[in-house]
């Protein structure tokens, strides 16, 4: 069973970095049959939200439009880790931000970072 591990969030002004990571664990069978993997971010009073993934064969992007050209996605296929640079942040960027692992028959989630923008 594939594990994720999330780390990275924090407070920071409007405008500044954040990098959160998510690393997955588990058996090499289990993580050679991650599909993808990706983020999404559930705001206080709201649905959890699409953010950004990355195929993991193809290492093709996706994003949501609200963080295109601001966000991006990598991976680090040697250390099952993906990366979510973010910068430019706005308060609206303002969640916890959740790893995704995507297995096709199922989805697996991780435990969730905060990420604060001030101001």
């Amino acid at each position: 069973q594939v594990q994720l591990v999330e780390s990275g969030g924090d407070l920071v002004q409007s405008g500044g970095s954040l990098r959160l990571s998510c690393t997955a664990s588990g058996t090499t069978s289990d993580l050679k049959s991650l599909l993808s993997m990706g983020w999404y971010r559930r705001a206080p009073g709201n649905q959890r939200e699409f953010v950004a993934h990355i195929t993991t064969t193809t290492h093709t992007t996706n994003y949501a439009a609200s963080v295109k050209g601001r966000f991006t996605i990598a991976r680090d296929s040697a250390k099952n880790t993906v990366y979510l640079q973010m910068n430019d942040l706005k308060p609206e960027d303002t969640a916890v931000y959740y790893c995704n692992a995507n297995k096709g028959t199922a989805q697996i989630w991780g435990q969730g970072t905060q990420v604060t923008v001030s101001s």
